[in-house]
């Protein structure tokens, strides 16, 4: 088995050149994950997705060094290499992120060179390069057997103070199979020229590749002759990537990311911080991509009075009940700060109201006695009543502020219910105008509502100024609710449910929304 190898100690500056990869952070090295982890600065690029910083501890230092297109930089190069240097002879481990592969067209090189000149030590972790992603994320191979069997990476984009190019294009036209071209779209009709003029035939097929492996990724296809209309027409911005070649031929039948279900789809989820991301896994598995507007916080009661008593006397209950992930989050938190443990479940019958729930309290080594058909509260209380529950002492432990159904219906049916408030859900602050300005642009396709909190919080950070205006906002956006309960709550401030499973889980409302989006774009295709 393999270690990694400990990064020096922060008495020992060092900097690390870290390949982010090609914009997907699924795509960064274990060792750019295990550094980022570990890291006392980052230095970081405009290319390097934002999401690999939530590796980084809360303690670093995070400085933004992008370089985009037309002057707008952050910082000059040498204005980078020396935050580097400055930072490493403070003593700091600083990772330098940079998009793709440092050493291919990323003046790592340059970096490294000054670090060198100035005596620091340093490290260079590859990335995977935009050159191989942006190919095999649209679908075309750069090397195939009936193809070619040569490729070469060229910049589009070379040195504007060098008084000639180091790029032979006379032998480069026709002495490659492929050729990959990075930093290409402002100097396409130039390039395309070239190679046209030192023999490569106008019908030689292109592609060009936006933003690739994100799902922000779009591509064109056209040919030598043909590609420049089609990306002005396009509107193809940088950061773009062309690729020249009879392989881009296979893309017809090899393109595999942008046919996912959910892809060009944005998606917004409603979910807690901690919660939200299995949800986000499985919606961006399908192409989505996902904005996260956290509409929950949840926080411990300031009272623990009654939790506290039930514990004490947790071998009286006859069942206990959880309705939640966070109900059991936080009655084990209590409990093992109370000195206890699972074992004092012994003797108390368990149930949950869904396998969410029965899997979230496995984690602790219980096993649900009892889990209902109807993943729903009422199912919960129709299930347990089918128990014979009457004279049984059952403790709830749950949401400060929660629905009545379930205690009524068990205390109807002669249970003597113990509810102890175990956490609450505080609206979460700020991001409103963020939200406003995605909903405003039309760019929102579908909301997610996991909990009837989810709704009633979501439209009190939205602030709407009158139900008019809310359906102004909302009017274009699909709604998918995970239940009945949930769906209700959606309901009552006048809006409507696209989408519901009929089971009530992430796994069975993520399979709905797929279902659904399948089935709208076979009817495009009628």
């Amino acid at each position: 088995m393999t270690t990694q190898q400990t990064p020096t100690p922060s008495t020992n500056g060092k900097v690390y050149l870290v390949g982010a990869g090609p914009g997907d952070p699924g795509l960064i090295t274990l060792r750019g994950k295990y550094l980022l982890e570990h890291a006392e600065v980052v230095v970081y690029d405009y290319l390097a997705n934002p999401k690999l910083l939530s590796y980084v501890p809360k303690t670093a230092k995070l400085i933004y060094a992008g370089k985009k297109g037309g002057g707008l930089h952050a910082f000059t190069q040498q204005g980078i290499n020396q935050l580097l240097v400055d930072h490493a002879k403070q003593g700091n481990m600083v990772v330098r992120l940079k998009g793709g592969d440092p050493f291919i067209f990323g003046r790592g090189a340059e970096e490294i060179e000054e670090l060198v000149a100035e005596g620091i030590d340093f490290e260079v972790v590859p990335g995977v390069t935009s050159a191989t992603a942006a190919a095999t994320y649209a679908g075309i191979p750069i090397t195939h057997r009936d193809y070619t069997a040569s490729v070469a990476f060229v910049t589009g984009h070379e040195d504007p103070t060098k008084k000639f190019s180091n790029i032979s294009w006379e032998k480069l036209a026709t002495g490659a199979g492929t050729i990959v071209i990075y930093m290409g779209i402002k100097t396409l009709p130039s390039i395309t020229k070239k190679l046209i003029d030192h023999g490569r035939s106008p019908d030689t097929p292109v592609a060009v590749v936006r933003w690739a492996s994100t799902p922000q990724q779009r591509s064109v296809v056209g040919t030598l002759a043909t590609i420049g209309e089609v990306v002005q027409k396009a509107d193809i911005k940088p950061p773009a990537l062309v690729i020249v070649g009879e392989v881009v031929k296979l893309r017809s039948t090899i393109d595999w990311f942008e046919r996912r279900p959910l892809f060009g789809r944005r998606v917004v989820v409603t979910r807690t911080r901690e919660q939200a991301s299995d949800l986000v896994a499985k919606l961006e598995e399908f192409g989505a991509e996902c904005l996260e507007y956290s509409t929950i916080h949840i926080e411990p009661v300031d009272d623990y009075a009654v939790l506290d008593q039930a514990i004490a006397e947790l071998g009286s209950y006859d069942w206990l009940l959880f309705t939640s992930l966070n109900a059991v989050t936080y009655f084990f938190k209590r409990l093992y700060g109370l000195g206890g443990d699972s074992r004092r479940l012994a003797a108390t019958k368990i149930a949950v109201v869904g396998r969410a729930t029965a899997e979230e309290l496995l984690k602790y080594g219980v096993r649900a006695d009892l889990i209902p058909e109807k993943f729903t509260g009422e199912g919960l209380a129709e299930a347990l009543v089918k128990t014979e529950v009457k004279g049984s002492r059952i403790l709830l432990p749950r949401a400060l502020r929660a629905s009545e159904i379930l205690p009524e219906v068990l205390a109807d049916a002669g249970a003597a219910v113990t509810i102890a408030p175990t956490y609450r859900n505080v609206p979460p602050q700020g991001r409103k105008q963020e939200l406003r300005d995605q909903l405003e642009s039309g760019s929102v396709d579908l909301i997610t509502f996991t909990s009837s909190s989810t709704v009633t919080n979501f439209l009190t950070m939205l602030d709407a100024a009158d139900s008019q205006e809310m359906h102004r906002l909302l009017d274009k956006v699909s709604i998918a609710a995970i239940g009945p309960i949930t769906a209700d709550t959606v309901r009552d401030h006048g809006l409507k449910v696209d989408i519901q499973p009929d089971r009530y889980t992430i796994d069975d409302m993520v399979q709905a929304i797929v279902s659904a989006y399948r089935s709208k774009a076979l009817e495009r295709a009628e």
